[in-house]
């Protein structure tokens, strides 16, 4: 087993590697228990005492990991990460949630059927845009799209102008008709991941490129379209081309947890034209010579920009009032611990 075949590159290896590891890749998380692909075979590990005490990184699907130790091998050290799929963890934490590392791709799965939602996507492709990794979307059950009634042509057309700059594939993944066009994306060692809602057909997809049943998948509830959750971990798995692929779990929700600027930044064609509007603190609102006012856009696209706009607003104001409560926090344990261990001399 050659490590390229698992994604490694220059930019892992230029990283420092602690003297006595061996670098693996981590494709499956159990329980804090870690299944890692290696030089020598697949290994079962756990995460130092070291790591635990010292890292505020945790290992991650996807990660590049230093091991040491023989028969019961250790997690030492997370690699830098290259790209990181991450959103608000769900409820009210102000907490990350890794859920993916190390992605190039982003396959941004949904259906022709009552999931289809362009602004559930808009919010997708912030987050891929966030990760540093590229967007693809996948339209699945194009084989019922007469039956529901939709035109599938004109859905393709809308997605596309979503996001212009990635693949929009409509796709059969029961009858494995389109899923062709998903290899010719990515090159060997490169990593994908799978996400979307429950019951959009990720599982299928997966089985299908694998060529085997190696995830279960249910069908969705007929009264309202949705799904069951059928994958319930992360997993890494490798193609018959030499690429890999993870499978999500599917998600309920989906909070950013994002740089404000990101949003503009994936929200490119607002941008273009708030550079032409007469004022340069324009809010796209009642202003005279708005450019984006003028151009007459989506009234859901330009809706879902600024509530995205608010949301990561509010976060990035939350997550200011938490830091700066962790860092009162810590001066109160120093100056505690000042007083205990060097008490004022007694006045004589």
């Amino acid at each position: 087993m050659f490590l390229k075949q698992f994604g490694w590159n220059d930019f892992f290896a230029r990283q420092p590697l602690c003297d006595i590891g061996s670098p693996g890749r981590v494709v499956l998380v159990s329980r804090e228990r870690y299944l890692v692909w290696t030089e020598n075979g697949e290994v079962e590990a756990a995460v130092s005492g070291h790591l635990r005490h010292a890292s505020s990184i945790w290992p991650a699907v996807g990660d590049w990991v230093a091991l040491r130790g023989g028969n019961a091998p250790v997690i030492d050290q997370v690699f830098e990460r290259r790209t990181a799929l991450v959103r608000k963890q769900p409820g009210k934490q102000l907490r990350e949630q890794v859920l993916a590392t190390n992605i190039d791709l982003l396959f941004i799965v949904t259906a022709f059927d009552r999931d289809y939602n362009p602004r559930r996507i808009e919010r997708y492709l912030v987050l891929a845009h966030q990760s540093g990794a590229r967007a693809a979307i996948i339209l699945n059950k194009s084989d019922r799209a007469d039956e529901l009634g939709v035109d599938a042509r004109a859905v393709v057309d809308q997605t596309q102008q979503l996001a212009p700059e990635a693949p929009v594939i409509a796709v059969s993944a029961l009858n494995a008709i389109g899923l062709e066009a998903l290899p010719s994306l990515l090159c060997a060692g490169e990593t994908a991941a799978l996400i979307g809602s429950s019951g959009v057909g990720k599982s299928t997809i997966l089985n299908q490129l694998l060529g085997e049943d190696r995830q279960r998948t249910h069908p969705v509830r007929s009264a309202d379209q949705r799904g069951r959750h059928c994958t319930t971990h992360r997993e890494l798995f490798v193609m018959p081309e030499g690429w890999l692929l993870m499978d999500l779990p599917g998600l309920r929700e989906l909070q950013l947890w994002a740089d404000p600027e990101q949003l503009d930044q994936s929200f490119d064609d607002i941008q273009a034209l708030a550079a032409q509007c007469r004022f340069r603190n324009c809010t796209h609102t009642s202003e005279p010579g708005c450019a984006v006012q003028d151009a007459r856009l989506d009234p859901g696209h330009m809706e879902n920009y600024r509530k995205l706009q608010r949301e990561l607003a509010y976060l990035d104001r939350q997550s200011d009032n938490r830091l700066a409560r962790e860092e009162r926090q810590r001066w109160k344990a120093i100056e505690k611990s000042i007083r205990r261990y060097h008490p004022k001399r007694q006045q004589h």
